[in-house]
């Protein structure tokens, strides 16, 4: 089974693919999604929605999983953060697709075991688990940890 993992983002989104077979977790592909900061909102949200669903096209995957994420700082940051997660989540769901959403600390701690972990010990993680694999950024690395946590959410539930 194949599961795509999203990282939302406007600026940049990344997407992770891991196959699950068993207990074992292989490497599919992984990437990320950039936009236009000089576009509008709205030609950016495009761009998202129609890499994404060109991404999920590509590579056929039977589950969805969205890191959830929550920025309080700044409520515009905020408000378009969630806006991309919105199309992130449509994305998932216009494909038909099972859509599923994680935490960031449960999947820190679901990859390194704590849900404080630094991006660069669930990087490392990352090539443990799927060894040789080449990332395409952090965005794309934290799709990846999405992907193998909801893998391992589907592993307890079978």
């Amino acid at each position: 089974m194949l599961i795509i993992g999203l990282d939302p983002g406007l600026a940049c989104t990344g997407w992770g693919i891991v196959s699950k077979s068993g207990s074992r977790l292989s490497h599919i592909a992984n990437g990320q999604v950039r936009t236009d900061a000089a576009s509008s909102l709205a030609e950016r949200l495009v761009t998202l929605d129609r890499e994404l669903t060109d991404v999920i096209l590509a590579h056929r995957p039977d589950f969805g999983a969205v890191e959830e994420v929550f920025v309080n700082t700044n409520a515009q940051s905020t408000l378009k953060l969630g806006q991309a997660r919105g199309v992130c989540l449509l994305a998932i769901a216009r494909a038909g697709l099972p859509v599923s959403e994680y935490a960031t600390s449960l999947v820190k701690k679901a990859l390194v075991g704590t849900g404080r972990a630094e991006k660069t010990q669930v990087q490392a993680m990352l090539k443990v688990l799927l060894p040789g694999v080449k990332l395409a950024g952090a965005d794309a690395a934290d799709a990846l940890a999405v992907a193998i946590t909801h893998a391992n959410m589907l592993g307890s539930h079978r």
